[in-house]
């Protein structure tokens, strides 16, 4: 068996999330005690018991989720007596969950990935106030259909890019109101099932997000990254990446470019790997991997029954 260990991007928070890891794992709990260290406040009371506005925020549920995902992860360490470099072949996590991938394999402290995403989210939330901007999912379509969708959709200051390709069927574009409305009227005339504009702060991963990425590279700069204990599947390349300094100009480049998730999973299978374990709140990467890859095995760990049923996955 070979395994690949996953991590989910912004949307998969929600209130009570990381609670029966933190009440039944110490080392899961540990790792939400170093993220309320390192940020300053309890981010593990408002994940428990906080209101879903605030812990939406950005600059909360960046960080909030990360610290799920690697308590999940700590725990499955913690439980199978191995570490996550014994266990999988490489890691890859969607937009922020590049971050926790990277964190997981050691390339990054937790304390200092809880802080690149609290800057990370502000300053997408401020990007995201100086150029404003939406996104909208188009699902039933083909990558090469919206790729020609957004490029007739786009003009040279209103203009729209895919930035995420999630899965076979599900294409997300993000840009200037008026040119991503454009293309979601094009998608539906060209077959779309169906074309729906998200509640998003910004123009996440487009060049709408240039301020945010100008601040990632200025604070990468000045974070101590290593080499990751087993390849990273990269967002913006799709292949194993190791080299820190690599790392971090792909991680300045993920703020404004595509998430190629489809190709991310399929690189992965390519590689040998048949088993995923989404380490994280939620399911939202199981249910992406199933549609890319219908023979490739997957569970998510986010909660006792989680770490249970991937424990055996291990074994």
């Amino acid at each position: 068996m070979s395994m690949a260990i996953v991590f989910p991007g912004q949307g998969s928070q929600s209130v009570g999330m990381g609670k029966e890891l933190y009440d039944n794992f110490p080392a899961a709990r540990a790792v939400f005690e170093e993220v309320d260290d390192a940020l300053g406040f309890s981010l593990t009371r408002l994940m428990q018991s906080g209101d879903m506005e605030t812990l939406t925020q950005t600059e909360n549920a960046q960080p909030a989720i990360m610290s799920v995902s690697l308590a999940a992860v700590k725990a499955l360490e913690a439980e199978s007596g191995l570490q996550l470099k014994d266990m999988a072949l490489c890691v890859a996590g969607h937009s922020l969950g590049e971050y926790s991938a990277l964190c997981a394999a050691g390339s990054l402290s937790i304390a200092d990935t809880a802080k690149l995403l609290q800057t990370r989210g502000l300053a997408m939330k401020e990007a995201g106030k100086a150029a404003p901007g939406t996104m909208a999912a188009l699902l039933g379509l083909d990558l090469k259909q919206v790729s020609k969708i957004v490029i007739e959709a786009s003009r040279p200051n209103d203009f729209c890019v895919i930035a995420n390709d999630n899965c076979y069927g599900q294409t997300v574009i993000s840009g200037h109101e008026k040119a991503v409305r454009r293309a979601m009227e094009d998608a539906m005339q060209a077959g779309a099932k169906k074309a729906l504009e998200l509640q998003v702060s910004g123009a996440f991963h487009c060049p709408l997000m240039q301020s945010a990425a100008d601040k990632m590279q200025e604070v990468l700069e000045n974070t101590t990254l290593r080499a990751p204990s087993v390849p990273v599947v990269a967002n913006i390349t799709a292949e194993f990446e190791q080299n820190p300094q690599r790392i971090k100009e792909l991680l300045v480049a993920q703020v404004t470019g595509s998430v190629r998730w489809t190709e991310s999973v399929e690189y992965m299978t390519s590689k040998g790997v048949t088993d995923f374990i989404e380490c994280g709140n939620g399911k939202v990467l199981c249910g992406l991997i199933r549609r890319i890859n219908a023979t490739a095995r997957s569970i998510s760990v986010g909660n006792k029954e989680g770490v249970l049923q991937g424990l055996t996955y291990i074994a």
